[in-house]
């Protein structure tokens, strides 16, 4: 399951860009309604991954490049994906004298991979500015 850390790095971005980067991690936890420890956490990741850049103060933080040239995809990998490839994994260690234990791996993984293939594609297809304009047309 994809953890609320790919929702909460979203809003991470909209509000340094609505905010045009005059914000605090202390800021941005008070609308995520969460500690500015976790946000420290995840804008962390979000700087490894090269989308955000950080400093400490009130404008410290900055989109490395805009969001319309970020899409939930680089988000997705950013926050979710950081160490392994793999969204799904199989239980391992099954019991080879089973049939099942013997082939679920084998079995399981081509659909497994399919669908992480279809989720980031189609993750792909969207930009944070497209998140973010939706966010602000509602006011």
């Amino acid at each position: 399951m994809i953890s609320s850390r790919f929702s909460v790095a979203v809003h991470i971005l909209s509000l340094i860009d609505v905010h045009a980067g005059k914000i605090t991690s202390e800021r941005i936890a008070g609308s995520v309604n969460t500690n500015a420890v976790v946000i420290r956490r995840i804008m962390s990741l979000l700087s490894k991954s090269g989308l955000i850049e950080s400093r400490p103060g009130v404008t410290g933080i900055k989109l490395v490049r805009p969001l319309t040239e970020i899409t939930l995809y680089d988000v997705y990998r950013a926050v979710e994906l950081p160490e392994n490839d793999v969204l799904f994994t199989v239980h391992q260690n099954t019991n080879i004298k089973c049939m099942v234990g013997r082939n679920i791996q084998n079995a399981l993984m081509p659909p497994l991979l399919d669908a992480q293939r279809e989720l980031e594609q189609s993750l792909a297809k969207t930009s944070v500015a497209e998140v973010t304009k939706t966010i602000v047309s509602q006011g």
